[in-house]
């Protein structure tokens, strides 16, 4: 018997994990049957491919394999990277997995942007088939699917904790009325339930050849979203997650069952899903054609917070700039909002949206971010399992792996006709990345710090031959043994030092959650060290761990650069940070106790 509790966990995972895949039927068959016979031979294999995808896609590697690699409770691509790298000896292969992340990282952005684009048209495609309404223009339709992305992405700042709890009962409510709508075709059409032999599968791929292995970059539309069940473990927890994929499973078994049973009796049928509800129960249509427009809001709204999230993380661990970030709960410290990234995803989602105008033609260039992501979580995981000698594991993960990688080839061919966009997306976070990383290396060779026996043997004939002002100052440093240049810039050249100097330093941890801070052995007279350690996915309020240790600052000094330089990739990275927060402004520190120090540097 199922708990309360775990009754409400499944539930809310309903919400905020299943939204992309939980909507895939809308367009999936739809999409493959655009271009396939509808014969019989065709559903059946075709069936048969869409439920063992979601069996080794969703099933084995995500609920089974990945989510076997949390980190306490957590997962992602960056979770497997800090998972990966402790265990890597060679600088080389830190450097492949290190790269692989930002390619994961970057595709997933690409995903960001296709999902609430391609879930939003198709739900509002089905208001075509309302009477009255079947002479809708598709620039209408593109309209309307435009207005309800800017509405979604405009509430973003007020937080949604207010309606989230209706996300996962929206969503359970949907679940049922497809696997209804499904179970109504099955019994009309029986026979559709053999699809779930593998012979099909493998009989449709050795009869169709090469049209057919093409035709795999269309099924994987049904896998879409199961990277979720990893990449969100850690706002709900394992359990849950995995039980409420067994639901989901079934439900999304039936209604494509069902679907493929319509298929069969309806031959002349386009838009699948919504035609079936229609012949089924035409009175009921107007409220599923709400609930799927619903539905697909939800979707969009789980990949919204997920690009929140991974953004963040890419903050933290220093991969990417530090972006203003605002919080929208009080309660929930995970509730975060980024406008940068916000305003960005909802101006490519529009631009994709008028860009293809027609959910098929949009799926015609889906899939390839989402393959290559699964591709490279297979990499990642199959590495780990080996290096952990888990050789029953490895095994699994290297058959996946082969899996993922016959998607990604078959999505190939979906470059020419509309794939690229996906990768100009994925170049965009990958280019930045890049940029912004190899510029700090080189910024912080130029910066060339203080070693701290030289800075401490200064600091001491400062300190005790001149005038000391009242009070305490903060000064922020990565690591203690190599002192900032602004930090002796401000005490030796410009002569100021004050009678207590705080260096406060923000390591970050290996593990994504934990927070720990205190005052470490004392430096010299009126030099002391305060080290905040925080995992890698951890929001904190640096001035409240301050107070809470009694430092009550006078100033604040920190470290600012004024980049010069005539090579257009440092240009870039220049811009970059003059368009980001400095640390001090990222932590939101008080602004009148702030105080840069600039530092000239030709790169």
């Amino acid at each position: 018997m199922l708990s309360r509790e775990n009754l409400n966990g499944i539930i809310k995972s309903l919400g905020l994990v299943f939204g992309d895949i939980g909507t895939s039927p809308i367009y999936t068959l739809t999409v493959i049957f655009l271009l396939t016979e509808h014969t019989v031979a065709n559903v059946l294999g075709i069936l048969s491919l869409i439920i063992w995808t979601l069996i080794i896609i969703v099933t084995v590697e995500y609920a089974w394999l990945a989510m076997s690699l949390g980190q306490k409770g957590e997962g992602g691509t960056i979770v497997l990277r800090e998972i990966l790298i402790p265990m890597l000896k060679s600088g080389r292969k830190v450097s492949f997995v290190v790269l692989l992340s930002i390619i994961g990282i970057s595709l997933l952005f690409g995903d960001g942007v296709i999902t609430p684009a391609i879930s939003i048209l198709s739900a509002v495609e089905g208001m075509v088939l309302i009477p009255g309404l079947e002479g809708t223009s598709q620039e209408t339709l593109v309209i309307i699917a435009a207005i309800i992305a800017i509405a979604l992405f405009s509430i973003q700042k007020k937080g949604t904790e207010k309606i989230a709890w209706a996300f996962g009962p929206v969503m359970l409510l949907w679940f049922i009325s497809i696997a209804a709508s499904g179970i109504v075709s099955i019994i009309q059409f029986p026979s559709v339930l053999k699809s779930i032999n593998p012979y099909y599968a493998f009989s449709f791929l050795f009869e169709n050849g090469i049209a057919g292995f093409f035709l795999l970059s269309q099924v994987i539309l049904c896998a879409t979203g199961g990277e979720a069940l990893y990449a969100d473990m850690g706002q709900l927890g394992k359990l849950p997650i995995i039980k409420g994929w067994y639901f989901v499973f079934f439900a999304l078994l039936l209604n494509y069952l069902g679907q493929g049973a319509f298929i069969i009796q309806h031959q002349d049928t386009k838009n699948v899903l919504f035609e079936m509800i229609f012949q089924q129960a035409q009175i009921l249509y107007i409220p599923f054609l709400i609930l799927s427009i619903f539905a697909t809001i939800i979707a969009s709204q789980a990949m919204i917070s997920g690009m929140f999230s991974i953004v963040y993380q890419g903050i933290t661990t220093r991969v990417l700039p530090m972006l203003k970030v605002d919080y929208t709960s009080a309660k929930l410290s995970s509730q975060i909002y980024i406008g940068t990234a916000n305003w960005f995803l909802l101006f490519s989602v529009l631009f994709i949206m008028f860009e293809f105008k027609e959910s098929h033609r949009l799926a015609a260039a889906y899939g390839l971010a989402v393959t290559g992501t699964m591709a490279l979580t297979g990499i990642m995981m199959t590495w780990i399992f080996y290096l952990k000698n888990k050789m029953s594991e490895f095994t699994i993960a290297l058959f996946v792996t082969f899996v993922d990688f016959a998607f990604l080839l078959s999505s190939l061919h979906k470059i020419p006709s509309g794939g690229y966009w996906s990768i100009i997306l994925a170049s965009i976070p990958f280019s930045v990345i890049v940029i912004y990383t190899a510029g700090q290396k080189r910024l912080s060779s130029a910066l060339t710090p203080v070693p701290l026996a030289v800075f401490l043997e200064e600091y001491n004939y400062v300190y005790n031959n001149m005038n000391r002002i009242k009070g305490t100052a903060l000064f922020f440093a990565r690591e203690i043994q190599k002192i900032p240049s602004y930090m002796a810039h401000t005490m030796f050249k410009n002569n100021i030092i004050y009678e207590d100097n705080v260096i406060v330093s923000i390591v970050k941890l290996d593990a994504p959650f934990g927070v720990t801070s205190s005052f470490k052995d004392k430096l010299a007279d009126g030099l002391r060290v305060f080290e905040i350690r925080m995992g890698y996915m951890e929001v904190i309020d640096v001035e409240e761990i301050l107070k809470e240790s009694g430092i009550d600052e006078k100033t604040i000094f920190y470290g600012l650069e004024d980049i010069v330089t005539d090579n257009i990739i440092w240009k870039i990275y220049s811009t970059i940070k003059k368009l980001t927060p400095a640390f001090v402004q990222f932590y939101k520190l008080p602004s009148e106790k702030l105080h840069g120090v600039i530092s000239r540097i030709e790169m």
